[in-house]
């Protein structure tokens, strides 16, 4: 597996984010075959995964460190804490050490190479935050911080304070608005970046269908791109892919990440499946060399198709009241 570096942090270039084990995505798969899963994306080359005490209510944690243990050594793990309100610099230092004491807990371990914020709400400075974080760094229980869905402005007024090692965000084809202004910055500034949900939630596998349907916390339910008639309208989308794929002998979501990882050398995505197959496809991908010439032609037949639905927090939030409802 070819490697690339968060900061100080060197990393798979495709990395695997674990929370659709736990939730987010149907029923949870069995911690037995999670752990089998995960153990077996690091023998295929993988040292970079991602969770949050927020996945499942922090079982995913839990099943991220038992899965890990063996070769915890050998792995970079990353994992989130969320706060809103306002706190004192105190108060806030506090709260952020307990969050991570309990994820460090639930992980079985005494240190976390990449602790991010898990969305930066208004009500926090950035600077306070930041701050903690150099502390935690010194004290050597996390080797580097990131902020998540974050601004320019929150990531520049952060890393002034205590370089950021990493920012997350959902970044993929089908959602390109990071591009305008906070990969730049992440460039200018030596901060590494790192796509959540880079194939679109599997969209852009290439495999999904309008006839498709989704039930229970299945996040699918409520993110527009799914709803059956974005779904036919992305259709040309799609095409373009599978055409890239069958002429490089690859499949739609490998060119999805490929085309990713040519952009910035600094990209490191964390596409998130359930099955073996998957997860050997997503990290072959890192192997999958665009030219400059089949880069310059997909951007330009990007820029020709209008893409139908996104996916928003409001919506995810949405999920809530539909599982009331279901009960």
């Amino acid at each position: 597996m070819k490697t690339r570096n968060l900061g100080e942090l060197q990393v798979c270039a495709v990395g695997l984010g674990t929370m659709g084990f736990s939730h987010g995505y149907g029923p949870a798969t069995s911690e037995p075959e999670a752990v089998d899963l995960i153990r077996k994306a690091f023998d295929l080359g993988c040292t970079l995964f991602d969770t949050a005490e927020a996945y499942a209510d922090g079982a995913n944690e839990r099943l991220v460190g038992r899965a890990l243990a063996p070769v915890r050594d050998q792995v970079v793990i990353a994992t989130k804490f969320y706060l809103d309100g306002s706190h004192t610099h105190t108060e806030l230092g506090r709260k952020i050490r307990a969050h991570l004491e309990a994820s460090l807990a639930r992980l079985g371990t005494d240190h976390v190479e990449l602790y991010y914020q898990h969305r930066v709400p208004d009500s926090i400075p950035v600077e306070d935050v930041a701050a903690v974080m150099g502390e935690l760094i010194a004290e050597g229980k996390i080797l580097g911080w990131g902020q998540s869905q974050a601004t320019e402005e929150q990531i520049r007024r952060a890393h002034a304070i205590t370089p950021l090692t990493a920012v997350q965000s959902e970044y993929s084809i089908m959602e390109r608005m990071w591009e305008r202004d906070v990969i730049p910055a992440c460039e200018e500034l030596g901060i590494g970046f790192v796509p959540f949900s880079p194939l679109a939630s599997g969209f852009l596998s290439g495999m999904v269908s309008a006839d498709d349907t989704y039930t229970g916390d299945d996040a699918r339910r409520v993110i527009t791109r799914f709803h059956k008639d974005n779904v036919r309208a992305n259709q040309p989308l799609v095409d373009l892919l599978t055409s890239f794929a069958d002429q490089k002998g690859a499949t739609p979501a490998q060119i999805s990440l490929a085309w990713m990882l040519h952009k910035k050398d600094f990209i490191v995505p964390i596409p998130g499946s359930r099955k073996l197959h998957r997860i050997q496809e997503n990290l072959d991908a890192a192997e999958l060399d665009l030219t400059d010439e089949e880069f310059t032609r997909i951007e330009n037949e990007l820029a020709k198709i209008e893409i139908h639905g996104n996916r928003t927090d409001e919506d995810v939030m949405s999920l809530k009241k539909l599982l009331e409802t279901d009960q």
